[in-house]
């Protein structure tokens, strides 16, 4: 069971970025997905979630109205549209997969993590 994510970079304050997160050695068509970050010198937080079935969404207040977090079943990859970059989102982003309710997603509940993606936002 491997989740694989991709897509960062070093961009300018203001950019856009997409983050996929590409699952393998199983479908987790029926887990919650979630997003996470680590910044130097901080504690992994929450930034995003998606309920299995796609009808519900969760966003860090952080990211709220920046992010949007989707999936894609048969692709069994989950992405995060990063909007307006802040120098402050610069993080390590881990993708993660749960077998419990979005709604209760946390970095200690997490079945399956993967490994990160470096976001670099300069100012």
């Amino acid at each position: 069971v491997q989740l694989q994510a991709s897509g960062g970079g070093l961009v300018q304050a203001g950019a856009s970025l997409r983050l996929s997160c590409a699952a393998s050695g199983r479908t987790f068509s029926s887990y919650a997905m979630g997003w996470f970050r680590q910044a130097p010198g901080k504690e992994r937080e929450f930034v995003a979630a998606i309920s299995w079935n796609v009808v519900r969404t969760y966003y860090a207040d952080s990211v709220k109205g920046r992010f949007t977090i989707s999936r894609d079943g048969p692709k069994n990859t989950v992405y995060l549209q990063m909007n307006s970059l802040k120098p402050e989102d610069t993080a390590v982003y881990y993708c993660a997969a749960y077998s419990g309710p979005s709604q209760r997603m946390a970095v200690g509940v997490m079945d399956y993590w993967g490994k990160g993606t470096l976001v670099t936002v300069s100012s």
